[in-house]
């Protein structure tokens, strides 16, 4: 009876227990052969999280390994962030610790081009790949040789130079004054010089340059930069191109400004990116001073399922992390900084594993080719290839009104056009746009872009010394008085239209001699040097730009 008993027990045995072993024994040989498989690859970011755009930088990378790393099965990302503070040095100090400490096989961030030129150069000696979203001037053939595994997120600074001027011509503004923030170094990454060159391509003049040290390195920004926006009063030309600046630093400026009335009627003010692009978590104390402003933002698709996504996540994220920030939208920057991560997570997906080679890395990240939150990201000699589209804004109030858009291919235009459309039909002028904008001091018309002349700065009138007819022009040196004394009939005019004149513009000016040929008072004349010539159908032709345009000293 035994032996039966013992046969049953044996033979049902397996049957009950047999098949949930080996189950227990797959799932347990599986899992440990899927964890074997879970790559993790080190990243560093090396970001100012004490700046605005460092801040949605941050955010940003957060959500992008976040989403990579529930996403992807084999891989995942290890993040490492480093705070230079804004200097460069520390930027490089940095890059090296990354790399030498955590064994990272790549680095993401950099703000300006001083860090990522300097990180970029760590990057060279260690053969590892050095992401930038830092915008840049430096012509393209000089990147690749010199910084081989440096990528470039942003498109190159010319496209918004070009708008700059664009803009400016578009009005007739014959004079500009240009302000920014230097970066480090005392520089601006080379933006002043491609806009003097450029604007001197047109006849525009660039009349003075208000340079503004780092604002962290003030002690008292409030009083500083009221001392030098107050240098501005004196300067003919009331266009305002604001090249570079920080939040913090365009607080001051703005509010400086509009005190000293350098804000209202017949000045202008144009702001580029990468401010124009923090427009929507500006203080609207801050927005209001800005009244009438002109801004170039880069464009990103707003209403895609994968943007609103994004913006859910990020908020969430930035909210937590900066508590003490009022505003939670994001500009061009937070997108740059997830595209970035988001090509290196791919480049490591597509080739299997970090642990081939930094080369095979960087080969896989400039093969790179998909459309992201910032637009379509493929590279062309390390930098980030196609033409970037803009947003021409107006500050109006608290808040800003959308214009039109401006790319170099289709030129200014009031919706979305294809970016691929005949070359003729491009739009250089803004015209097209012009009736849109509200103009500081709800002026209806284009301002001056000039102050009249004042007592200390006198309109300097050039009379032809040397006449045939001097019934019409007479210059004469009045010993007694040690001045010269003017006469004539175009004399007489003058002083007759003048008096029409002053009851709406004070007019003061200065009588100078001028003995030069006929032909170069013509050329004053196309200079915008206002001259009274020999004939009254020339005097008339040269009253008409003491009253439309601006004078050269």
């Amino acid at each position: 009876m035994a032996f039966p008993l013992m046969s049953v027990y044996t033979a049902s045995k397996p049957t009950i227990f047999f098949p949930t072993a080996l189950i227990s024994f797959l799932l347990l040989y599986n899992g440990i052969f899927a964890s074997a498989q879970i790559e993790t690859t080190s990243i560093g970011a090396i970001i100012d999280h004490n700046t605005r755009i460092g801040k949605e930088v941050h955010a940003a990378i957060k959500v992008a390994a976040q989403n990579f790393n529930s996403s992807s099965v084999y891989h995942r990302v290890s993040l490492h962030f480093r705070n230079p503070g804004g200097n460069p040095l520390q930027a490089a100090y940095a890059a090296e610790e990354l790399i030498k400490e955590n064994n990272v096989q790549a680095i993401i961030g950099m703000e300006t081009w001083e860090e990522a030129a300097l990180v970029a150069d760590v990057g060279n000696r260690a053969q590892v790949p050095i992401v930038s979203f830092a915008s840049v001037i430096v012509p393209q053939p000089l990147t690749p040789p010199r910084w081989p595994f440096l990528v470039q997120m942003a498109t190159n600074v010319a496209e918004q130079i070009r708008c700059i001027t664009e803009i400016v011509c578009s009005f007739n503004w014959r004079k500009v004054i240009t302000i920014y923030e230097a970066d480090y170094y005392g520089t601006d990454s080379g933006m002043f010089a491609a806009l003097s060159d450029s604007l001197h391509d047109y006849g525009v003049e660039i009349e003075y340059r208000l340079v503004l040290p780092p604002f962290s390195s003030l002690s008292d920004p409030k009083s500083f930069v009221s001392e030098n926006v107050a240098e501005l009063l004196s300067k003919q030309s009331r266009v305002f191109v604001v090249l570079q600046i920080s939040s913090s630093m365009a607080a001051h400026l703005f509010r400086q400004a509009k005190q000293m009335r350098l804000i209202g009627r017949d000045s202008a003010w144009i702001i580029t990116d990468p401010f124009a692009s923090l427009l929507d978590s500006v203080n609207t104390s801050v927005i209001s001073s800005m009244e009438g402003a002109l801004g170039i933002k880069t464009y990103f698709v707003e209403d895609s399922r994968s943007f609103l996504d994004f913006r859910q996540q990020f908020w969430r994220v930035f909210r937590s992390d900066y508590p003490e920030e009022d505003n939670f939208e994001m500009g061009i920057h937070a997108l740059r900084a997830y595209d970035s991560l988001t090509t290196i997570a791919n480049a490591i997906n597509r080739t299997g594993s970090s642990s081939n080679g930094s080369t095979t890395l960087l080969k896989s990240i400039l093969s790179s080719n998909f459309t992201s939150l910032s637009g379509d990201i493929s590279f062309h000699r390390g930098e980030v290839a196609g033409s970037s589209l803009y947003r021409i804004v107006n500050v109006v109030g608290k808040r800003y009104k959308e214009l039109g858009f401006w790319s170099s291919a289709i030129g200014f235009s009031k919706s979305l056009v294809n970016k691929e459309s005949d070359q003729k039909t491009r739009g250089d002028s803004m015209d097209t746009l012009a009736s849109l904008v509200s103009w500081p001091g709800d002026i209806k018309r284009t301002p001056r872009g000039w102050s009249m002349p004042s007592d200390a700065k006198p309109m300097k009138i050039g009379v032809p010394g040397k006449t045939t007819f001097q019934k019409f022009v007479k210059v004469d040196w009045n010993s007694s008085l040690n001045e010269w004394s003017f006469s004539g009939f175009c004399i007489d005019v003058f002083y007759e239209v003048l008096k029409i004149l002053e009851q709406s513009y004070p007019l003061p000016h200065e009588f100078v001699p001028y003995n030069g040929t006929y032909n170069a008072l013509v050329d004053h004349v196309a200079n915008q040097v206002c001259i009274i010539t020999l004939y009254l159908s020339s005097f008339l032709v040269v009253f008409l730009h003491i009253i439309n345009y601006p004078m050269h000293n």
